[in-house]
């Protein structure tokens, strides 16, 4: 706007929308087998469109190296011993089913952000060329007008 020149009370301008509330319309399904192995049993679906994760949640774990295994004898192997065992073989198959679970909520998620960019990027070309057009009816309008 020029200096001086005041804009009229009435100017139809659009409110600020929250980036959150936009929804892209997206082809995007998947499959109920990814699903349902991207979901806690018991607990409500993942929703790969709602789902967030953290900065944190993404970064690589870092390579930890296995232990040497260290044979125990047969005759040291007492209940205290196979009881220790089985806790830790029920932990570490919670660790696996844990990550597990994470990585294919994290396809899953990817795959859907995939799919929204390329329907973003779709959006963003159809409104250029929308705005090009604008721009040659307003630049002819002011050829023959004047300037707005």
């Amino acid at each position: 706007v020029p200096a001086g020149q005041i804009l009229p009370a009435n100017r139809n301008t659009p409110s600020p929308i929250d980036p959150e509330t936009i929804q892209v319309p997206v082809g995007y399904e998947p499959d109920p087998a990814d699903l349902a192995l991207s979901s806690i049993p018991g607990q409500e679906m993942f929703d790969p469109r709602k789902r967030k994760f953290s900065e944190e949640e993404l970064k690589p774990q870092p390579m930890i190296k296995k232990a040497r295994k260290v044979f125990i004898p047969d005759d040291l192997k007492d209940d205290k011993y196979w009881a220790r065992r089985r806790k830790n073989n029920m932990a570490a198959k919670r660790s696996r089913d844990a990550r597990r679970l994470k990585e294919n909520q994290i396809a899953i998620r990817a795959s859907f952000l995939e799919k929204e960019n390329s329907a973003l990027r779709q959006e963003v070309a159809d409104l250029r060329k929308e705005l090009g057009k604008c721009k040659n009816v307003l630049a002819k309008y002011e050829a023959r007008h004047g300037p707005l």
